[in-house]
């Protein structure tokens, strides 16, 4: 028996119990109850995570690019927000944590994935080709999209540093759901091949996309049931995860955006794997649209989830970052810029993206 056979039974059945079992409140718990608890919580998520990417694996090969990787990534960010909006309601004293999740994102995404994929292709493959209409299009969305949500809110006037009023919360999120949601519309319609893998002569950046051609024998309804049938435990089980997670930092004093770290550690791992996958496999295509389409959709998608979640449970919501993590998000989206601006990459690239990923985790822990 394969082990995938017992993903959704070992995951269902965790659910029931939590479900039925007296409420989790960590304070009163054992603390090596309470972290028994917590690792096998983790595992689940995580191993439902893997089946989620597994699933919409599937379904990229019968929709084929760029709907494949655009299922996958907006399952993950659906995961995502489903973590962030159980912490946010459970704890209710989290005002960073959005700020911190999907500056996590940025930084796992576009540095620390996209910097090993980028020496692993380097390794593999010495220089890789790619579509660069497409990667241009992402960046151009990510680049405003992160701006408004992480830099602008310390600059405004009309509220204490770092936060939006309820005027800008509302008027930003229809700008931002508005933006990504013309964005979705033209990767999949009008601009569709921007987003595939090109064909023809290597030396010809953004040359002719390649056509999809159907996988037979590939039941697309039943994959679409079994990936909601992986997403819907990591949602249910989120809220008591959340609770032991805040709980557990609280307890060890330990920095504030490592819950955000955490969340977004859970959520883009198997997709960050995934994506590995594909740069091994010669697919830099593919890798960038999982890549910078998670960057896109995390800020397109997480940033109104959060701002209507603290509107509505009247919790102050932090989406400033502070000085030193301004300059390493611009730094970033600039070297993004650069990287994927050419048509063709290298282990340079990737080797100066992982400098950056690591900064990022020193000033985690000694900001």
């Amino acid at each position: 028996m394969k082990l995938s056979t017992l993903r959704l039974p070992f995951a269902w059945t965790t659910v029931a119990a939590t479900m039925f079992a007296p409420t989790i409140v960590p304070g009163a718990m054992n603390p090596l109850v309470a972290l028994l608890l917590f690792c096998w919580l983790l595992g689940i998520i995580f191993w439902s995570a893997f089946g989620v990417v597994h699933e919409a694996e599937e379904l990229a090969e019968a929709l084929g690019e760029p709907l494949g990787t655009l299922v996958l990534t907006l399952s993950i960010v659906i995961i995502e927000v489903a973590l962030i909006s159980a912490v946010m309601l459970s704890a209710k004293n989290v005002p960073t944590l959005g700020r911190d999740t999907m500056f996590a994102v940025l930084m796992i995404v576009l540095n620390g994935v996209v910097g090993l994929g980028l020496l692993i292709g380097g390794i593999r493959h010495h220089q890789q080709s790619y579509n660069l209409q497409g990667a241009s299009a992402y960046l151009a969305v990510t680049i405003p999209l992160s701006v408004i949500a992480l830099v602008l809110p310390n600059f405004t006037t009309t509220t204490s540093p770092g936060t939006l009023s309820t005027v800008q919360s509302g008027l930003f999120s229809v700008l931002t759901i508005l933006l990504y949601g013309l964005f979705l519309w033209l990767q999949t319609g009008r601009y569709r091949g921007f987003f595939r893998p090109v064909s023809g002569d290597v030396d010809t950046p953004g040359g002719t996309p390649m056509p999809h051609v159907a996988t037979p024998g590939l039941s697309t309804g039943k994959h679409v049931l079994l990936l909601l049938a992986n997403i819907l435990p990591i949602v249910i089980l989120a809220k008591s995860l959340a609770k032991l997670l805040d709980a557990g930092i609280a307890a060890l004093g330990a920095p504030t955006a490592l819950g955000g770290i955490v969340i977004a550690m859970i959520v883009f791992t198997p997709e960050g794997i995934s994506a590995l996958r594909a740069i091994s496999a010669n697919q830099l295509t593919r890798a960038i649209n999982l890549c910078l389409g998670a960057a896109a959709s995390t800020l397109g998608l997480t940033v109104p989830a959060v701002l209507l979640i603290g509107l509505l449970t009247d919790q102050p919501v932090v989406l400033g970052l502070s000085a030193a993590n301004m300059v390493l998000l611009a730094v970033t989206l600039v070297l993004n810029t650069l990287t994927f601006s050419g048509g063709r990459t290298t282990m340079l690239e990737g080797a100066v993206h992982i400098s950056l990923f690591a900064v990022f985790l020193v000033l985690v822990f000694s900001p």
